[in-house]
């Protein structure tokens, strides 16, 4: 399971985090990789630039290769990759004349690659997202994505039928089904209200509320991937604009907190239990990275100003003093 969502400030500055829900972690940290970074790509990709995007976010290096779960890039653009078990279908071979990005590389492909969503929808009619695996101890993970700037996000969804790319008006992710029903969904529960619900009558018995919330009956409360979905998208769009930094940054983790899995309740058919293993901010305003993780609550942030992009390897950043 996992949650991801996009906003503007007031300013027009976009940010983009998610919760990762899973049973277990994978050491992963967050990672900065210079711009004229030498990574091994899956593919041979005569468009690729020689000197892409510094890009930061939350991830694990293998033989050299930033594999992100999320990142964001120096011109604003962000990348999220969420569960989607059931319904990904990648190919299985690269296909002449398709640009051949593998499952594994594409948030780091996306981030290095693009400045803006415009160019990355241009550039997906072409793209061939490849089940190939990053050696033979790691496994193909089944994901979708969500690319935002600050124009909006995208979902990009790999199917039985073909690679969809969903318009995201509601600027939220989650997990399966696929978004084209979630974003559907939403439309049960349109009578949804912020507001505090008017007194009424029945046949002369005059009702009246207990209290504020009251017009939020019928929102669901547990933590399957539809259910997340109504929710999150429910406070995302509610939430009051926010002006200065910190307060966009609480904003997304509170956001983000209304659907945040705890331990125990989320039980796996092997007896685990998944749970937020950490929450992720990256701002474009700053260009900074936060996080902060299930057993220890406090935002930490790496602010991508703060790392030596002169490198050619992707480095492990330690958190602003």
């Amino acid at each position: 399971m996992c949650t991801g969502i996009r906003f503007n400030d007031a300013d027009g500055k976009m940010f983009f985090g998610r919760n990762l829900d899973w049973t277990q972690g994978y050491g992963e940290r967050v990672v900065a990789t210079p711009p004229a970074a030498r990574v091994p790509a899956a593919f041979d990709r005569p468009s690729d630039p020689k000197v892409g995007h510094a890009v930061i976010g939350m991830g694990i290096v293998v033989d050299g290769i930033p594999l992100y779960f999320d990142c964001g890039n120096d011109a604003g653009l962000a990348v999220a990759g969420l569960n989607f078990p059931q319904s990904a279908r990648y190919a299985q071979r690269a296909h002449e004349g398709s640009v051949n990005v593998a499952a594994y590389e594409f948030p780091y492909w996306i981030a290095r690659t693009f400045s803006t969503v415009e160019e990355v929808r241009s550039a997906l009619a072409g793209v061939n997202v490849v089940a190939k695996p990053v050696n033979d101890r790691l496994p193909v993970a089944n994901l979708h994505w969500i690319i935002g700037d600050a124009t909006g996000s995208i979902v990009v969804e790999c199917m039985e039928d073909g690679l969809h790319i969903w318009e995201n008006d509601v600027d939220v992710l989650t997990n399966e089904p696929d978004f084209g029903w979630q974003r559907t969904n939403l439309r049960n529960y349109l009578m949804l209200d912020d507001e505090e619900p008017a007194h009424v009558e029945w046949r002369g018995a005059a009702l009246a509320p207990f209290g504020s919330g009251m017009g939020m009956q019928g929102m669901p409360g547990d933590y399957s991937g539809p259910a997340r979905f109504v929710k999150v998208a429910f406070v995302n769009s509610h939430y009051p604009m926010q002006t200065e930094e910190r307060a966009n940054v609480v904003r997304l983790f509170r956001t983000l907190g209304s659907v945040a899995v705890p331990d125990g309740c989320a039980k796996m058919a092997d007896g685990s239990c998944e749970k937020t293993l950490y929450t992720s901010c990256f701002s474009a305003a700053s260009l900074t990275y936060y996080h902060a993780v299930y057993d220890d609550p406090t935002i930490r942030a790496y602010p991508l100003s703060s790392v030596d992009l002169t490198g050619v390897e992707p480095v492990v950043v330690p958190p602003a003093a």
